[in-house]
């Protein structure tokens, strides 16, 4: 007998310290880790940086989401992006070989550090407002850190996808 799989996060109940307007977003990207996992798990280093038809590589979906979130976050507090992140953001596209191990890390700093964000806002904090970018177009917290999450989760599910046509093709 197979064992069941546990619900995905959003179906699990609360996420201890997160105020409930944001628990949304705490559970995708708890979803977000697990579906990352699943693809490090699943890929050799090398098949991690394979861009099957030209698309972009499972590798670069899991680096982005984690620079992505570290900026958007960064924003959501009002602040603006430091030099080293501006840096990281530039080589998230050089397809450097790291393997899961180390995008292990990057991935679970990342959430782990959003997380302690999200559980940090009062919701008198979520509508305050925010510049985003060198433009400093409009936005706020809640909307920050909902696309921070959703921004994550999409990553997340580029990479599962790309696992997925990676696994078919060694057959």
């Amino acid at each position: 007998m197979v064992p069941a799989s546990p619900p995905e996060p959003w179906l699990r109940g609360p996420v201890e310290g997160v105020p409930p307007l944001l628990m949304p977003a705490a559970h995708a990207l708890l979803q977000t880790r697990e579906d990352v996992e699943h693809v490090l798990r699943s890929l050799t280093t090398e098949e991690l940086w394979q861009r099957p038809g030209g698309a972009a590589s499972a590798g670069f979906h899991v680096r982005h989401l984690a620079g992505a979130l570290d900026r958007l976050l960064t924003y959501a507090r009002g602040e603006a992006l430091a030099d080293a992140q501006k840096r990281a953001a530039a080589a998230e596209g050089i397809e450097e070989g790291l393997d899961a191990a180390t995008l292990r890390s990057e991935v679970d700093a990342a959430l782990g550090a959003a997380l302690a964000q999200i559980r940090s806002i009062t919701d008198a904090d979520l509508l305050a407002p925010r510049g985003v970018g060198r433009q400093q177009l409009p936005s706020n917290v809640l909307g920050l850190v909902v696309h921070a999450a959703e921004h994550a989760s999409r990553h997340a599910g580029q990479a599962v996808t790309t696992m997925r046509v990676i696994v078919g093709m060694r057959r």
